[in-house]
């Protein structure tokens, strides 16, 4: 029976580590801690393979291995914490990014720029107070063992959450297609909506359609955008661009990408853009590309250190405005609630990107989404 705190001790679970950087995914026995007073233990159900955690294992992210990665999680609430008021054992939740709940910037409804965001999320590898989420069992007993990322680690059947993290959901609901919306697909709509905000006659551009671009294509649908261009060099993601909502797409490998949305704009330009591949000439077309006074939104990450170029008179020129976007600035207690509303109305349809591997070839699906054969790939866990 589902426990509460004062009884739970720590839980086993089975999860893939990453041992060295470059290193493949290894299927292996870990300790879940035992929940804090404001801590969640979730046991999971599925959980999103995203383009960050493939970036951590490469190296090019820092967080400190061995690790257990993982920050598309949902399951089934197992334990809370003597201070969790807002679930209880058996709750139906998706895990969404870490945030402390006490700067300013979450006291204003903006946890996506927590004072906290790079430890809580990215770099530590454990709790504020540096405590260890996770452990090695066997011959990696009393090793150190790396977790909580994005406050979640949830590469595991179980995994250890604050409570601001889990969002809870109806029951009964897809677990793979629950699990991409705390990261992946929160992020594309979220950017569409909440900050891109196209109006009505507007062009909306999105450059790169991977899980999180054809999130914003979908999203794109919800608002007034006349026209929407997916630009991709992937033929089999521009056709499900165009399936999901582009009115047009362009292949940089067979046409200019910067001509063609002038091309579609009668010289004038893209309104809004979106730019998701992290690659700074990619960048350079998507703001050469807009509109007077036209806004890119940026959630492509590339390695830290990554510069790009632009052309400072046109910019005083045109006036455009580029945005870091992180996480789709959602709050996801709000968010995500509303995502699955969309989706149960066939208004998102989030399946439509979702592959899924069973837990233990989790390697193979990291390998599918790097050669392009999977959107989003989703582990379902035993």
């Amino acid at each position: 029976m589902p426990t509460t705190t004062a009884t739970t001790p720590t839980t086993p679970a089975t999860a893939a580590v990453v041992r060295t950087r470059g290193a493949p995914f290894a299927l292996e026995e870990i300790r879940v801690d035992t929940p804090r007073p404001d801590e969640v233990l979730v046991r999971v159900r599925a959980a999103g393979v995203c383009h960050t955690d493939l970036s951590v294992r490469a190296g090019h992210t820092p967080f400190p291995v061995p690790a257990v990665l993982g920050h598309e999680g949902t399951g089934t609430v197992e334990a809370v914490g003597d201070a969790v008021t807002s679930v209880v054992p058996g709750d139906s939740v998706v895990l969404s990014f870490a945030s402390c709940g006490r700067c300013a910037a979450c006291l204003t409804g903006r946890p996506v720029r927590c004072a906290h965001w790079p430890a809580l999320n990215l770099f530590g590898g454990s709790r504020l107070d540096g405590s260890a989420t996770v452990s090695g069992t066997g011959r990696y007993a009393g090793q150190p063992l790396h977790g909580h990322f994005f406050g979640q680690s949830s590469f595991a059947t179980y995994a250890l959450t604050g409570e601001r993290n889990v969002v809870p959901v109806p029951a009964g609901l897809p677990p793979e297609v629950l699990a991409p919306l705390g990261c992946g697909v929160q992020t594309g709509a979220g950017s569409v909506l909440n900050v891109l905000r196209p109006e009505a006659g507007h062009t909306l551009v999105v450059y790169g359609v991977g899980s999180v671009g054809l999130a914003a294509v979908m999203a794109s649908r919800l608002t007034a955008a006349t026209r929407v261009v997916a630009v991709d060099p992937d033929p089999r993601r521009l056709a499900l661009a165009r399936r999901l909502g582009a009115t047009d797409v362009v292949n940089p490998d067979e046409d200019d990408p910067l001509g063609a949305v002038r091309d579609l704009t009668g010289g004038a330009g893209a309104e809004r853009a979106l730019e998701t591949s992290g690659v700074p000439r990619v960048l350079r077309q998507a703001v050469d590309g807009l509109a007077v006074s036209g806004v890119c939104g940026v959630v492509g990450a590339p390695p830290v250190g990554t510069e790009a170029a632009f052309d400072v008179p046109a910019m005083l020129d045109r006036g455009p405005r580029v945005v870091g976007v992180n996480q789709g600035d959602v709050v996801p207690r709000v968010f995500v609630p509303a995502l699955v509303e969309l989706y149960l109305a066939g208004r998102l349809p989030v399946d439509a990107i979702v592959s899924v591997f069973p837990f233990e070839r989790i390697e193979e699906a990291g390998e599918a989404a790097v050669r392009g054969e999977a959107v989003k790939p989703v582990l379902l866990m035993p």
